[in-house]
């Protein structure tokens, strides 16, 4: 079974946001070398382990990014690797040229002291020392995912409604990463 190229981006950019060194297995970097060349621009350290990548991720820079069909940057990696670029030294571009209202996460991120200025379908992030935990709404599967990064690096407590988004497209995301030493704890709205 071939690996899902979003979800092992996903879980590297999680390892980037904590500045972390991190392990994701199965991870097959031909499906994922548009990604893997921005994280590559951002400062992060890769390396092929067995079927895996290793990500090692101390200080992360700035760097512009356009979404593009494959093999270009994946529109679905766009709104996780903004998460990591509202918390990278310097300013950054994100152009999204596949799909229209794919920018909603930005407003959750600014809640979260992001500081983000929209222009059209580009995004102008200049990277903020530190996120803060807030209440957050992830509006589709890759903003919830977005959303959950960010929580990671955010001091204090995030909570991000909209999981019935984030359940469709990731395997039990929330205990994968409390694994790697997230904490993360899913509670049920009674409403």
């Amino acid at each position: 079974m071939i690996p899902d190229r979003i979800e092992a981006g996903t879980l590297l950019l999680a390892g980037a946001i904590t500045r972390s060194d991190l392990l994701v297995t199965p991870v097959i970097p031909e499906h994922l070398k548009a990604v893997l060349t921005k994280l590559e621009d951002a400062g992060c350290k890769l390396e092929v382990e067995g079927k895996g990548l290793r990500i090692r991720a101390e200080a992360v820079q700035a760097v512009d990014l356009r979404t593009q069909p494959f093999p270009g940057f994946p529109t679905d990696l766009q709104a996780p690797f903004m998460s990591l670029l509202a918390t990278a030294q310097g300013t950054s571009m994100v152009v999204e040229n596949i799909f229209e209202n794919r920018l909603q996460h930005v407003a959750e991120l600014q809640r979260m002291g992001a500081s983000i200025r929209l222009q059209g379908n580009t995004a102008y992030i200049e990277g903020v020392a530190s996120l803060s935990g807030a209440p957050v709404q992830g509006t589709d599967l890759r903003a919830s995912a977005a959303m959950v990064l960010a929580g990671l690096a955010a001091d204090g407590i995030t909570s991000v409604m909209g999981l019935e988004f984030l359940d469709r497209g990731y395997a039990a995301l929330e205990e994968r990463l409390n694994g790697v030493g997230a904490s993360i704890r899913r509670v049920v709205d009674p409403h």
